[in-house]
């Protein structure tokens, strides 16, 4: 038992920073869905709001007013209610970590 309880607390450690890592790609993932009109990593061009460097806190609002249908948009709404809570949370994270365009 002594020999099992090191590698199980191994295995748990490298689990959790193995989930870490694909939490990060995940964000990354899901907001490169937004590239299309936002810009890569949230660089946006022309008119488009840029959403590099935006707070967290008011990315989850806006995808809140564009799913509640609170906010104009265009496709906006649709888009927002295709994604779950915690995936929303992962794109807010992911373009609040962005320096914002200088």
């Amino acid at each position: 038992m002594r020999v099992c309880l090191p590698a199980i607390l191994l295995t748990a450690a490298f689990s959790s920073f193995t989930a870490l890592a694909e939490d990060t790609d995940i964000a990354r993932n899901l907001a490169a869905t937004c590239a299309t009109c936002h810009g890569t990593n949230g660089y946006a061009r022309g008119d488009m709001v840029p959403l590099a460097g935006m707070r967290a806190q008011q990315l989850l609002e806006a995808f809140a007013d564009f799913k509640r249908g609170a906010r104009p948009a265009t496709v906006m709404h649709q888009i927002a209610k295709g994604f779950t809570e915690e995936q929303i949370s992962l794109i807010a994270g992911y373009f609040a970590a962005q320096p914002p365009k200088q």
